[in-house]
């Protein structure tokens, strides 16, 4: 079986965050086990998996991800890395539709690379701060915000700096119920640098210690600073240590996420029959 390690919302391997891609022949699923097995193998925060449609009118291709511990609602970067292999390895149009956990999700790549994700947006509120989340943290945030569906928790920092500084218990966030994780965020202060708002994700309850790069989070990333700075066409910096860059824009109630992607192995897994 083939497949790939791309690194995606990063012009350059080594960089943005890995996602494996399985492009499967058949048009259904295989063994769920295998799938789980596969993603726990390659451990990284997300693999996906899709196969193709046919004969329906809404969508192309279906699409599903795992963590190495739990199948996952939505997720960015892995998307965004099968549609990156789906243009450079079979020659697929520039607009791809996938149904999912999260209903139709649409692609759309440029002859330059770039790929635009079409995803729903976060539905943010407002909340009082949880029991120990500053001390599970190492920081107080100044808001806290519920993201809805996407089951994270959505925490403002003062400054860039407080974000890039933060060393969480990552044992107590994990032991969060009801989260599927926590992003944290803050202004940049200067767009002549070269993005508008910095962020983080940590997920250990979903096995992902720290995320380099998080497409999903800026669902909610994206329409909260579009609405704090008053403008749209954004850029975040996600400040992991192998960061990535991803451009925001606002339409209704979804977000269009735009970064590259780059091919880093191609190679062959044991299928689910294979011994």
């Amino acid at each position: 079986m083939r497949i790939r390690i791309i690194d995606a919302f990063s012009d350059r391997p080594f960089a943005g965050n890995p996602a494996g891609v399985c492009l499967l022949d058949g048009d259904s699923w295989p063994d769920e086990t295998w799938m789980r097995r596969v993603a726990a193998e390659l451990n990284l925060a997300e693999t996906a998996f899709a196969h193709p449609l046919a004969g329906q009118a809404e969508a192309d291709w279906a699409l599903r991800w795992f963590t190495p511990l739990v199948e996952v609602d939505l997720c960015g970067h892995a998307t965004l890395a099968t549609a990156h292999a789906m243009h450079a390895d079979r020659g697929t149009p520039g607009t791809v539709r996938f149904t999912s956990r999260s209903g139709v999700l649409v692609t759309h790549t440029r002859a330059d690379g770039a790929i635009t994700l079409d995803f729903p947006a976060a539905q943010l509120t407002e909340i009082d701060a949880p029991a120990g989340l500053a001390e599970a943290l190492g920081a107080k945030p100044d808001a806290i915000f519920d993201t809805g569906s996407l089951g994270d928790l959505l925490a403002i920092l003062p400054d860039e700096a407080a974000v890039r500084a933060l060393e969480p218990d990552l044992a107590a966030l994990g032991r969060r119920e009801g989260i599927r994780g926590v992003i944290v965020t803050a202004d940049a202060g200067d767009p002549a640098r070269g993005y508008d708002f910095v962020s983080r994700f940590f997920g250990p309850a979903v096995g992902i210690p720290e995320d380099p790069v998080t497409g999903s989070a800026h669902t909610a990333l994206g329409p909260y600073w579009a609405r704090r700075l008053g403008r749209d066409g954004l850029v975040g910096l996600q400040a992991s240590a192998r960061t990535g860059l991803i451009r925001t824009s606002v339409h209704g109630d979804r977000v269009h996420l735009t970064g590259h992607a780059v091919t880093v192995l191609d190679g062959e897994i044991l299928g689910p029959g294979d011994r």
